[in-house]
């Protein structure tokens, strides 16, 4: 059954491009945690990297964390293999996090779908936003409802994001 709002975190603990273990207790001290299902290969995540890059700038001061989380298959994706992840952000300069979910046990422990699709959570680690990043995958210019930041702005202001769920648009999880 796919996450509800009000449920909350399934843990992980997961390897990062930049060679540390991450996991949900390590980031306890994080007030809001935004989980990114992401990947290399895709177009959508593709359009939305420098706009990860720029909310978790924005929003590090104050607390908000940005993770990425690679589940594909990289047997038939190779691009989206361990080795390509890595110079995949270093080549964008992710300021957060990218974790490689081998196993896909992480993807079905979130019942992500899409990449990317996003899980935020409140201190507690209660889900309290999914959905998309915005309103225009396409162009930056474009965008009129910025789903992700008001999320963000809320849940660091105490109080419930004005939409909790919208719908993530983008590339499947590719599935072993």
């Amino acid at each position: 059954m796919p996450l509800q709002i009000g449920d909350p975190a399934p843990a992980f603990s997961l390897p990062g491009t930049d060679g540390r273990t991450y996991s949900l207790d390590g980031l306890a001290d994080k007030p809001v945690l935004v989980v990114v299902f992401s990947c290399n290969h895709c177009p959508y995540v593709q359009a939305y990297e420098d706009r990860l890059v720029a909310i978790q700038r924005d929003y590090a001061g104050r607390g908000a964390q940005v993770i990425a989380i690679n589940s594909n298959d990289d047997v038939h994706y190779p691009e989206d293999s361990f080795q390509q992840m890595v110079a995949r952000a270093n080549a964008k300069g992710f300021n957060f996090p990218y974790l490689r979910d081998a196993s896909q046990a992480t993807a079905k422990a979130y019942d992500a779908t899409h990449t990317p699709q996003l899980f935020v959570f409140d201190r507690a680690r209660t889900l309290r936003y999914t959905g998309k990043i915005d309103d225009d995958w396409q162009s930056p210019k474009a965008v009129t409802r910025q789903y992700l930041r008001d999320a963000i702005d809320a849940l660091l202001a105490d109080r419930a994001p004005a939409e909790s769920q919208t719908h993530a648009i983008g590339c499947t999880i590719k599935w072993k």
